[in-house]
């Protein structure tokens, strides 16, 4: 039997947490419709993985948000379609280069990475 109260208690939170179901962020839809799971994969993105920023400002056009947070930087693509979120990364001391892409609908709702690329990319007449 344990007697310390302490021990019982970090006992029990131990046991409690087990317990608990990790919860994942969804896209929530207005009208009532399930949020679509979008896979995440690296087919269509060939024209903007390993791209530098002058390399997106060629595709893209300026960005409408440049975030730099120490080495890192994330240049932000917007268009009536989609947001494109680019992270850039340094490698080796080289220049910082895209290694992560997110993409989103301008409500926030989830939308295929390669599709928002295609669809920025003919933004304003192609750019």
């Amino acid at each position: 039997m344990i007697r310390s109260p302490a021990l019982l208690l970090l006992l029990l939170l131990i046991l409690v947490a087990g317990c608990t179901v990790p919860q994942t962020a969804a896209p929530v839809r207005s009208g009532g419709m399930a949020p679509v799971a979008v896979p995440y994969t690296k087919v269509g993105l060939e024209r903007v993985l390993g791209q530098d920023a002058a390399g997106l400002t060629a595709l893209f056009g300026a960005p409408d948000a440049d975030v730099r947070e120490g080495a890192a930087r994330k240049l932000q693509f917007q268009g009536s379609f989609c947001v494109l979120d680019a992270y850039l990364y340094p490698k080796d001391g080289g220049e910082p280069r895209v290694t992560y892409l997110d993409a989103r609908e301008p409500d926030g709702s989830a939308i295929d990475r390669a599709s928002c690329v295609a669809a920025l990319t003919r933004r304003d007449g192609g750019r």
